[in-house]
């Protein structure tokens, strides 16, 4: 095996979330999980827990991320899909990860239900904790892109201005938004768990686009409308943004 790959592969498996029980990828759907996490009794969400002191420094390596790129063949990017619960990025995402392994491309999907059973498992839906989730999501995005990979996050990320933190964390020059759209009334419909419908009951607090707000992006870099497009259709629209922006 190539050094180069070793170090990829042990990278992805430093941060290699459960899969266990996580919905199938048969088609468009919503989270089952939406609204399981919740930090254990008597304990603060992560996100309103005051740091401890910082004595440490950070350790530059002497390994730059050209360096990596130039083994791998590849520009590192993010792709970061947004959009409502079940709007189709989970979908997309894996549709297009199976598209870029075909072209050679060394990729990962950070999915945001599979990443609730393991590194972000005791965060809930709270505002802060939403915040918390993608905070986190960033960080490791930008490690993988450090070590030379194109990272494709799924994360419903609601608000602008924690995108915007997101892009912040990761670089600007190797952040894509991406926005998965599909109407509310789509959604719904797509629903194999019936969350929208429990949200509207009252059932599931914090519910993107029933009981908590959905901001679509300002300037996405591609809209990916998921009521006219095939999951391998848009998978094909996105690689072909990533091909536009290897000499970047």
């Amino acid at each position: 095996m190539d050094c180069h790959v070793a170090e990829s592969i042990a990278i992805i498996r430093c941060f290699a979330v459960n899969l266990v029980d996580c919905k199938s990828r048969t088609g468009y759907a919503a989270s089952p999980h939406y609204g399981t996490a919740r930090p254990a009794q008597g304990s603060l969400p992560m996100s309103l827990t005051p740091p401890p002191r910082n004595y440490t420094s950070c350790n530059v390596g002497h390994i730059p991320r050209a360096t990596r790129e130039r083994l791998t063949g590849q520009r590192a990017l993010t792709l970061w899909m947004t959009g409502l619960s079940a709007s189709g990025k989970s979908t997309t995402a894996f549709a297009l990860e199976a598209c870029l392994i075909d072209q050679g491309r060394l990729c990962v999907v950070l999915d945001g239900d599979n990443l609730r059973h393991g590194i972000n498992r005791n965060l809930g839906f709270s505002p802060e904790d939403r915040r918390e989730n993608i905070r986190r999501v960033a960080e490791i995005a930008r490690l993988m892109n450090d070590a030379g990979l194109i990272v494709i996050v799924s994360l419903i990320s609601p608000l602008q201005v924690d995108r915007d933190m997101a892009r912040a964390i990761i670089g600007a020059d190797r952040f894509l938004e991406i926005l998965i759209s599909a109407p509310l009334a789509v959604c719904e419909n797509r629903d194999p768990k019936h969350l929208y419908a429990k949200a509207r009951a009252g059932e599931i607090p914090d519910f993107t686009g029933i009981s908590a707000p959905y901001e679509i992006p300002h300037a996405p870099d591609c809209i990916l409308e998921t009521t006219s497009l095939t999951p391998n259709e848009a998978a094909i629209r996105l690689a072909t943004l990533i091909q536009s922006r290897q000499k970047g």
